[in-house]
């Protein structure tokens, strides 16, 4: 069952088309990655969806039916653009937000100690947010809005200026949210973090939805046909002896033992076993197996296809 569904929706400010005729639906309890360049329309799209800003034209249904204000409250909205009041103590602030949410300060203040806990953060509980790190107030914003448990979370950027340890931390909480019955959508340009928990994405190019689908199925399909080979040899020479049967032809980083490793396009009506066949006569054959897409190599040839 689809949680959210964008259909046909556009919008415009000034001479400047943010959002063209996008659509897309996000599955329920999956983790939905928005990705594209900066400029895109991905922001647009985000604020639409939290009634931020309205469309010229489409629409947007959550749960099957248009969505309305009131939906919003159903919405964990987490913005690039980070707010917190610097003169007022972290823990206050926080429940304050947690009020806003719905929850009385009794159940906010028992909520937030335990998130505070789990983040490492509880001994700056009396601080004032001046004094935070800019990694310790995102910290405090994702606890603010994931802490109400929303049916739907959308972050946008999350992982910027996070170090390894703390995004990590980070997307470990994403994933447990999901397990719980949380549906995410977040929008990003670091594919790096797309391959490791998103399920489904859709890339947004130019304002427009140019790329949706399952992330392994994209992966696999995408640069189709494709394989790598690793071997001991004269890699120049192995490429004139395939080049009958394969071409597009890529050297990557040699493996962990100094050899080479190839990257090819397998001709339509070439056989695998030609190329094992010719490799073997040809080098030290170690390894051939299939070339799987990262999501990086498929936002670049998306990008430039669009063009």
């Amino acid at each position: 069952m689809d949680i959210l569904k964008v259909e046909n929706v556009s919008k415009a400010y000034s001479s400047h088309l943010a959002l063209d005729d996008v659509s897309l639906s996000v599955p329920e309890g999956k983790v939905y990655g928005l990705l594209g360049p900066n400029g895109a329309g991905k922001t647009t799209l985000i604020r639409i969806i939290n009634h931020i800003t309205a469309p010229d034209s489409g629409m947007v249904y959550l749960d099957g039916h248009p969505l309305t204000q009131e939906d919003v409250e159903k919405i964990g909205y987490l913005p690039e653009e980070r707010g917190l009041y610097k003169k007022m103590k972290v823990g206050e602030q926080a429940v304050f937000f947690a009020r806003l949410k719905g929850l009385s300060k009794a159940d906010a203040t028992r909520e937030l100690r335990k998130w505070f806990e789990k983040f490492d953060i509880l001994s700056w509980w009396d601080k004032k947010v001046e004094e935070l790190s800019k990694g310790m107030a995102q910290k405090i914003q994702f606890i603010i809005t994931v802490l109400h448990r929303p049916k739907l979370l959308i972050f946008d950027e999350p992982f910027s200026g996070f170090d390894p340890i703390n995004a990590n931390l980070l997307k470990d909480e994403i994933l447990k949210l999901k397990d719980e019955g949380a549906t995410v959508i977040f929008s990003t340009h670091n594919m790096s973090s797309v391959e490791e928990v998103c399920d489904n994405i859709t890339l947004i190019n130019k304002s427009r939805n140019i790329l949706s689908g399952n992330v392994e199925e994209l992966r696999r399909q995408y640069f189709g046909n494709r394989y790598d080979l690793t071997f001991s040899g004269d890699a120049r020479v192995l490429m004139e002896k395939l080049q009958p049967i394969a071409g597009e032809f890529n050297m990557k980083e040699p493996d962990g033992q100094g050899r080479n490793v190839i990257s090819l396009h397998l001709n339509d009506g070439a056989q695998l076993r030609d190329i094992i066949s010719l490799a073997n006569d040809t080098v030290e054959l170690a390894a051939f197996r299939e070339s799987i897409a990262s999501m990086n190599d498929i936002f670049i040839r998306a990008v430039k296809e669009d063009i």
